[in-house]
């Protein structure tokens, strides 16, 4: 996998199955992180605090040389998002000359991530490569990534969100940028709380508590819904990363954790900790006391079956169109500690085996400018990963319709997925205890039990994942 100087022009959901190629075969293994250290002995970049600190970041230079072929890889996400990249790819290389970027078409009826892991596993990653941000830990820590800290101008740097920096960064060092980011909140029909005499939250410091959530969902009931509450529960599967980045923010919100913020050393005592089984133990209530929507369809909201969706910023567009001017985007419930929403979305990473990082630079840095990151943002509906891209959006400015979104992201109320390699086998594990609980009504402790347990065999096999790498 190399950038190949060239004269000619080039064109240009979330599982967690690994694979790795045998004889050119795909085949299914039983960790990502197990694939990776299977492929990836060769270390990577560190921190100032790790034992590869005297590593030098030679990402970029500054400096192209000749004229550079870049492959591209793109996840296949909303149909919006894969036009309009190809789009840029066509107008980034009618610009200029020195860099051709070459967008490769993946195929569609494998998991983006089973096609990365197999990559990564026969050498043959790309020169640009997207992700979805959790992973980004483990593919630093398995040496997969170069670091992007001499690439990323101050200026540049500054003008992303604090989210996009956070969820980019591991062990003291960037290994990732995206161009857009996410965030989590409740859709409510602002007439339906009204007429029931509801309260809306003023921002992230007045949400709802858990109980008043309840009393709502219950009065609602009265007023003839009968399952006033749409979890979104058809996309929570045991294994779907929704289950995780949507609710770990409830875990987050009770004083909970899924696994020892400080240390990363162990999830005993903290993914089944009283405060995650109470905040699961309350979410379960709503199960049992018929307030949540159980039909297994996405349409709870817009067909008024429910008025009140956890949902994250992905629907609000559709929300919208089926009641015009009738839907408020209110925060997260406070389990206990605050409100907290999930943040972090797909990032872009330089691979290891990147023989010009100067070159994928420069199209990223493209990407990153504010009108090509607001045209991606128009067509996906997230929210824009820089300040100046911000500014071209009236959704996100004061009283705008998806204003909260960035407050949460801006305040201090969003929180990544936990920043380690291990994440992979704490997402999988997390997402199987939530379906179980919710969906089939297993123990809410001895569930949690058994996923901490999986969890930390996990960190005992890698030894903790420290650091400096495998």
């Amino acid at each position: 996998m190399n950038a190949t100087k060239v004269s000619h022009e080039s064109t240009g959901t979330r599982a967690w199955p690994c694979v790795r190629r045998v004889r050119g075969v795909l085949v299914p293994g039983t960790l990502c992180a197990a694939l990776l250290l299977a492929a990836c002995d060769n270390g990577g970049g560190g921190s100032s605090d790790d034992g590869r600190s005297a590593r030098k970041d030679t990402t970029c230079d500054g400096k192209i040389d000749g004229t550079v072929h870049l492959r591209v890889w793109f996840h296949a996400g909303p149909s919006g998002e894969l036009r309009t990249l190809k789009a840029q790819v066509r107008e980034f290389n009618k610009g200029q000359r020195q860099v051709r970027v070459e967008l490769v078409t993946l195929p569609e009826n494998r998991p983006y991530t089973d096609l990365v892991l197999s990559a990564a596993a026969s050498g043959d990653l790309p020169d640009l490569l997207d992700f979805d941000g959790p992973n980004l830990y483990s593919y630093a820590w398995s040496g997969k990534l170069k670091p992007i800290d001499s690439c990323v101008p101050d200026g540049v740097r500054d003008d992303l969100l604090p989210s996009i920096r956070r969820q980019g960064s591991y062990a003291g060092r960037l290994w990732g940028v995206g161009t857009f980011d996410s965030g989590l909140g409740l859709c409510v029909r602002t007439s339906a709380l009204k007429e029931a005499g509801v309260r809306l939250p003023a921002g992230p410091d007045d949400a709802w508590t858990a109980t008043e959530l309840t009393g709502i969902l219950l009065e609602l009931r009265e007023q003839g819904y009968q399952a006033p509450l749409d979890l979104r529960l058809v996309d929570a599967s045991p294994g779907e990363e929704w289950n995780t980045y949507g609710f770990a923010p409830a875990v987050w919100s009770a004083g909970g954790d899924l696994i020892d913020p400080r240390s990363g050393g162990t999830a005993d005592g903290h993914v089944n900790g009283p405060e995650s089984v109470k905040a699961l133990t309350t979410m379960r209530s709503w199960v049992e006391e018929g307030l949540v929507d159980l039909v297994e369809d996405d349409r709870a909201f817009v067909t008024g079956r429910s008025a009140i969706s956890w949902c994250g910023h992905w629907v609000y567009g559709e929300f919208d169109k089926a009641f015009p001017g009738d839907v408020t985007i209110v925060p997260l419930p406070d389990f206990g500690s605050g409100t907290v929403t999930g943040m972090g979305s797909w990032q872009w990473g330089i691979p290891a085996d990147a023989t010009d990082g100067d070159a994928a630079w420069r199209f990223l840095s493209y990407l990153l400018e504010p009108a090509q990151v607001h045209r991606m943002t128009v067509a996906n509906g997230a929210i824009p990963a820089t300040n100046s891209a911000l500014k071209l959006s009236t959704k996100y400015a004061p009283g705008g319709a998806e204003r909260l979104f960035l407050e949460q992201l801006r305040g201090g109320f969003a929180r990544p997925r936990p920043q380690t390699p291990a994440y992979p086998t704490i997402t999988d594990a997390f997402s199987r205890a939530f379906a179980k609980i919710m969906l089939d009504g297993a123990p809410v402790q001895s569930t949690l039990d058994a996923a901490a347990e999986r969890i930390d065999e996990d960190l005992a096999a890698h030894d903790g994942y420290p650091t400096n790498g495998p």
